[in-house]
């Protein structure tokens, strides 16, 4: 499938920006798969990576699509550049994650706690979980914590984790790292009540 002509692209832009109904349907039919297929046929990518990437490419223009500007580029272009970008956070994502898996069982080898002290340490990680636990009181909180924590420095990535709306780039960057902070500030409140508790 081939992607429609320019003329046809900016009649079904305009549909999008008066927000007309079912416009968002003729959308994923007209770019879905021609998006898919030049990925795939670009950076050899998967399938199934490529229609997510697209999805996500199309959704966010639906969302807002005044972000595109006609005169830059044509729609084809800018929805797959957009699946493109999604891909490749998408690798670095992956890649990222196997890294940390690999330090982590690096120093859990390397690091490895003597027997006796196992129980120990569980008993404390367990007391310090339900502490954290009782402060973020947000399951978005807990999954935005986690990923920081495991290293995860995307901040589409973070935003998404966050359900925060479609913003703008920069607005996107503040709204990640002000939660950030938050987080930070809660979990080293929590490390001074508990060394303030210990004799």
């Amino acid at each position: 499938m081939r992607f429609p002509s320019q003329a046809e692209e900016q009649e079904l832009h305009e549909r999008v920006l008066r927000r007309e109904p079912w416009v968002s349907e003729d959308v994923f039919r007209v770019f879905m798969d021609p998006i898919i297929k030049a990925l795939c046929k670009k950076r050899s990518e998967m399938h199934e990576e490529a229609r997510d990437a697209a999805i996500d490419a199309i959704y966010s223009y639906l969302g807002n699509p005044e972000r595109y500007v006609a005169r830059k580029s044509r729609l084809s272009s800018y929805l797959t550049r957009a699946a493109k970008m999604n891909t490749l956070d998408q690798y670095r994502h992956h890649e990222a994650r196997q890294r940390r898996e690999r330090k982590f069982g690096e120093v859990f080898v390397l690091r490895a706690p003597a027997p006796k002290d196992r129980m120990e340490i569980i008993v404390e990680t367990r007391i310090i979980l339900e502490r954290v636990e009782q402060a973020l009181l947000e399951e978005k909180d807990r999954i935005f914590l986690g990923l920081v924590l495991q290293g995860e420095r995307s901040t589409r990535v973070l935003a998404e984790a966050m359900n925060l709306p479609p913003l703008s780039e920069i607005e996107r960057r503040r709204e990640v790292k002000r939660n950030r902070d938050r987080l930070m500030k809660l979990l080293e409140r929590l490390g001074k009540e508990d060394r303030d508790v210990k004799p």
